[in-house]
């Protein structure tokens, strides 16, 4: 079989470092695939490492506005699949137009289907986009022929609401680049730590309403007004509104509370390794990665207990409630005073964490697209010869 990726909606994030990471990790022969020919964007094209069996296919307007990329997904994309003979298509994105069968495509992004979430952006472009990519994704999720989840969180989550008996369905999580492993280093009472040597306390996300990065700033600064050596560190790209509120509760050149920004992808894996604890305040996540990078980094976590970070994290930190300061301050705390408490919980989570690897889920991938295609296939000789 020959198959086709459409990537042409994957342009920065997680969803280009899947698709850069299970290409890298595939053997897309051991599963009948002879050849697999993708479309994208010219920088995720560029990220791909080459290889013997894989075709890039680049087209200026995949560089172009959402909807000149949806016309050609809808108008171009289909012919170029009949091309290339493509046998199967792979839609990571989430969002298919092509009418193409059959189709496997990727549930991603939680925010769309949990209304609590998608109303925290009230009236607001945001909230308007979210409610278009609902739709969009559901009517994909609905034509799909596969569909494949991150969690069996977002899996329970988004069944009851495609609503389709039969449907092939796959729970198949990310993986972890090999460099987030840093096997835990040695833990030091609170007492060892000063101001001009703090307690490092890293949170490692787009600065946006359901990553609670506000909450954390409060309950840092009570703990700071309690006499604690710590230093939070906030970490990654900003949605605009929100950044405005977080900046308000910012001091201008305290240095016991940063916004460092965004950093590159390639260099992350140094700022978890010189941190002594991480956060991760979100309520709303498919496949939180920046915590399996925190797992893997071994350092003791304080985590949301929303959606499906229980799931990934299990008895290996200490959660609370993301809009409760209050519950993240005492979390905090409780892993700043308990010396032994972080040393087990950094081992625990550093163990969860080598469950998850690249290859398996590249693995893991061609074979559920193997079973799709034949599934299909079969289905189609047997009501031509009925």
């Amino acid at each position: 079989m020959i198959l086709g990726i459409d990537a042409s909606n994957l342009r920065q994030g997680g969803g280009v470092t899947h698709i850069v990471e299970i290409l890298k990790e595939a053997r897309p022969q051991n599963y009948g695939f002879s050849k697999v020919c993708i479309w994208s964007n010219q920088k995720t094209l560029e990220r791909i490492t080459n290889r013997d069996w894989l075709e890039k296919i680049y087209q200026p307007v995949l560089d172009q506005s959402l909807i000149k990329r949806q016309i050609w997904q809808k108008t171009t994309l289909p012919r170029q699949l009949k091309e290339y003979n493509c046998d199967i298509l792979y839609v990571p994105g989430g969002s298919d137009g092509s009418g193409f069968q059959p189709m496997v495509t990727m549930c991603r992004n939680m925010l769309p289907f949990e209304w609590k979430e998608l109303l925290r952006y009230k009236l607001s472009w945001m909230s308007l986009k979210l409610l278009l990519v609902r739709i969009s994704q559901l009517r994909s999720f609905r034509q799909a022929y596969g569909l494949i989840f991150l969690t069996d969180y977002a899996r329970k989550s988004l069944i009851p609401i495609i609503a389709l008996e039969n449907l092939n369905e796959k729970v198949i999580p990310h993986g972890i680049d090999d460099r987030f492993f840093i096997k835990p280093r040695t833990s030091y009472n609170i007492e060892r730590y000063t101001p001009e040597n703090p307690f490092k306390i890293l949170y490692v996300s787009i600065i946006d309403v359901y990553k609670h990065q506000v909450n954390v700033v409060k309950a840092v600064k009570s703990l700071i007004a309690k006499g604690y050596p710590i230093q939070l560190q906030l970490v990654g790209p900003a949605y605009k509104p929100e950044l405005k509120r977080l900046r308000r509760e910012l001091i201008s050149g305290d240095q016991k509370i940063q916004y460092l920004g965004a950093i590159d992808y390639n260099q992350l894996h140094a700022i978890y390794k010189d941190s002594h604890l991480n956060v991760f305040a979100s309520s709303c996540e498919n496949m939180p990665n920046i915590l399996l990078e925190g797992m893997a980094s071994g350092l003791p976590i304080a985590c949301s207990n929303f959606g499906p970070m229980p799931e990934i994290l299990g008895d290996a930190g200490i959660y609370f409630h993301p809009e409760k300061v209050e519950e993240i301050q005492k979390s905090i705390e409780i892993l700043i005073l308990d010396l032994n408490l972080r040393e087990r919980l950094s081992h625990s989570s550093y163990e969860k964490a080598k469950q998850y690897s690249w290859k398996k889920t590249a693995d893991q991938t061609f074979k559920f697209l193997q079973s799709v295609g034949n599934h299909y296939y079969e289905r189609r000789i047997l009501n031509s010869n009925s």
